[in-house]
Order: structure tokens, then sequence, then C-alpha cells
């Protein structure tokens, strides 16, 4: 599953998003994906476990894979992830409109969004290649933040 580091990650990550107009375009719409995907995992509880569902599943297995990768950049995505969940639990509290209906919405805008940006970039998104990628673009925004705030990310193995 980990056939490359961190930096090895997020170069590859990076080949695909070099236009500024992507870039800007992932910095708003990679965030908006992930909370939707949470959000919508969120409203699939399993069976006998009310308290338990597919966002949780997806929070533990995704900071394990951070986890390996960087464990800097893992507690960083530990408060990303927080964040997140804290909208939703917001939105469901607050919100009139259901969860899901917010999320499904959100979701299919943002990628269109995305595949305008990798049609302004002239190359495929990067998940086309390996799905992992689709793990990699919220810390590869994170890592810039950790380098302008000059916290290191190095490997886990390395840290």
């Amino acid at each position: 599953m980990l056939d490359k580091n961190i930096q090895q990650w997020l170069n590859a990550y990076g080949v695909s998003h070099q236009n500024p107009i992507n870039k800007t375009i992932h910095w708003i719409c990679v965030p908006i994906i992930m909370w939707t995907v949470l959000a919508l995992l969120w409203e699939v509880h399993l069976p006998g476990q009310p308290l338990l569902n597919l966002a949780l599943v997806l929070i533990v297995i995704s900071l394990l894979f951070y986890w390996r990768l960087s464990r800097n950049l893992a507690i960083g995505m530990v408060g990303v992830t927080a964040s997140m969940v804290g909208i939703i639990l917001w939105h469901q509290a607050t919100l009139a409109i259901p969860l899901w209906q917010s999320a499904l919405t959100l979701f299919v805008v943002a990628w269109i969004f995305q595949f305008i940006g990798h049609k302004i970039e002239g190359k495929k998104p990067s998940f086309f290649e390996d799905i992992q990628f689709l793990l990699i673009g919220p810390i590869w925004l994170l890592s810039f933040i950790y380098r302008k705030l000059g916290i290191p990310y190095r490997p886990a193995a390395q840290a």
C-alpha cells in the first residue's frame, strides 16, 4: 500500500497540479470534496451500531495511512478532520436541509470544478493513475501550509 514515501507522493501529485488556476480550484474544492465524502458517509450507520458510521471508519483508515507517511501531517489531518466533523454536526443541528442533500450538491459542483481545473491543466486527475491519490490531495494542501509555517513533515520512519 505504501510504495512511496510522503515526498514521493506529494511530488507525484504535484506533477498534474502546476497551473495556478488548477491549484486555486484545488485549494477550494479538495476540502469541499473531503467534507462532502465525510458528510455522505456520516449518514450511513453500521448495522446495530447507531454511533458508528462509515465516515468514522474512513477517518480511522485515512489517519492510519497518513500516520504511516508522516506523523506531523497526520496530526494536522486530525485537526482538519475534526473541523469537518464539527461542520457536519453543526449542519445537522442547525440547518433544515438534510445533510446528504447539501453534501451531494456540493460534491457534484466541486468535482465539476476539479475537472475544469484539470482541463485547464491539460492533465488527468492523479487518482486515474492510483486511487490512493484521493487521500493525497488533502495532505498535499496541508504540506504547503506546513512549509509556509516551517513545520517539518518528514517521512514517518524519520519522524
